[in-house]
């Protein structure tokens, strides 16, 4: 699994022109599954993500974490985080999981991101979404579950 997080000061997402999901100070993270992804990936991220040290102390450091700082998250599924532009002008999508496998990791990230005592709001998954957000910073972070699995 991917994650791409951004450090907010506000995040949110629109389906149709009306939000389906709002956070202030926190995280919004875009969430791509590839095949051979399971619950453990989900898990490792969601551990990553409420923890990853990226927010400011009294001295200016990036020294606290999510939890740390009572922030919350904007989970927004995205396949495309899995795009091969390796040939040609349009990317494939052959990487990205299949979408109900794909739905299962999703969901199953925002849930472990809650059992940490995180407040988690969420786009629509599959829908077509407007995110907004003014990224803090800015910081921009990519994780991979891959990487932690070794």
């Amino acid at each position: 699994m991917r994650l791409v997080l951004q450090r907010v000061s506000w995040a949110r997402v629109k389906v149709d022109d009306q939000i389906v999901g709002e956070i202030g100070e926190g995280l919004l993270a875009l969430v791509g599954a590839t095949t051979g992804d399971s619950e453990q990936d989900a898990e490792i991220l969601a551990e990553k993500a409420v923890n990853l040290r990226i927010f400011e102390d009294d001295q200016g450091k990036m020294n606290l974490s999510l939890k740390d700082v009572g922030g919350s998250l904007l989970a927004v599924s995205q396949f495309t985080l899995y795009a091969d532009t390796r040939k040609g002008r349009r990317p494939a999508f052959v990487n990205a999981l299949e979408p109900v496998a794909a739905e299962h990791l999703f969901e199953h990230f925002q849930t472990q991101v809650r059992e940490m005592g995180v407040t988690v709001a969420g786009g629509v998954f599959g829908a077509k979404m407007a995110v907004e957000l003014c990224n803090w910073g800015p910081v921009t972070i990519i994780l991979n579950s891959e990487d932690k699995r070794k």
